[in-house]
């Protein structure tokens, strides 16, 4: 069964060379939280102009790839250590469809938006030179969601995927997306089977203008 493992929110703000401060130390929660459209109550962004908004609100990662970075660098990737709200367990969130909504618990409706983008902050938090660069070739992400219908979380609510866009563009792919991915896209949102994060409209009509098959979003995406 799909499950919510870790409900993750702020612990302290963390200074940063890069940015001045950084809200990326997150730690898991030991009660259920609220999350309402701007995310999970409690919780901040120290950059609002790159982080958080309604389609951004939640950012979810997934055990299964959390255990193969622990296998790679030797050492516990612990729930919130890359900044995550979600810590999962069987749902693929590499594999999760732009669009795509989940259910968890009994009320929380959340809809997958966009892969996260790594920046220095996050190689500032891992304290790995080229951390960057190595979470962009493992292409495992994790995903931002946004708030559909509030509702509260704790560790342990179930996690069930109940509507899925037929378009077929992942996290995944759009991480490393091309030009036929990013007209799907924009023929999906056209249709109005999807609604898209704006960041990932305007990056999707970029490439196809180029035609160069960078269809990347620019959003950091660590917060």
């Amino acid at each position: 069964m799909a499950e919510v493992l870790a409900v993750c929110a702020v612990h302290a703000l963390l200074p940063d060379r890069g940015v001045g401060v950084t809200a990326i130390d997150k730690r898991p929660l030991t009660k259920a939280v609220r999350v309402r459209p701007l995310g999970l109550h409690g919780d901040v962004q120290a950059d609002r102009r790159h982080h958080g908004g309604e389609d951004q609100a939640v950012y979810a990662y997934a055990q299964e790839d959390a255990d193969r970075w622990s296998d790679e660098l030797g050492r516990d990737v612990v729930p919130g250590l890359f900044g995550e709200n979600l810590r999962t367990a069987g749902v693929d969130v590499t594999g999760a469809v732009i669009g795509e909504r989940w259910r968890v618990g009994e009320r929380l409706l959340l809809e997958v938006t966009s892969p996260r983008r790594p920046c220095g902050t996050f190689e500032r938090r891992m304290g790995v030179t080229g951390w960057v660069a190595r979470f962009e070739r493992r292409g495992a992400p994790g995903a931002y969601l946004r708030v559909v219908r509030a509702g509260d979380v704790r560790a342990g609510d179930p996690i069930e995927v109940v509507d899925r866009p037929g378009h077929g563009v992942t996290i995944g792919r759009w991480f490393r997306p091309g030009a036929a991915d990013a007209r799907t896209l924009l023929d999906a949102a056209d249709s109005g089977a999807v609604r898209l994060q704006p960041e990932v409209r305007e990056h999707a009509e970029k490439a196809l203008a180029a035609g160069s098959g960078s269809g990347r979003t620019d959003s950091p995406g660590v917060r």
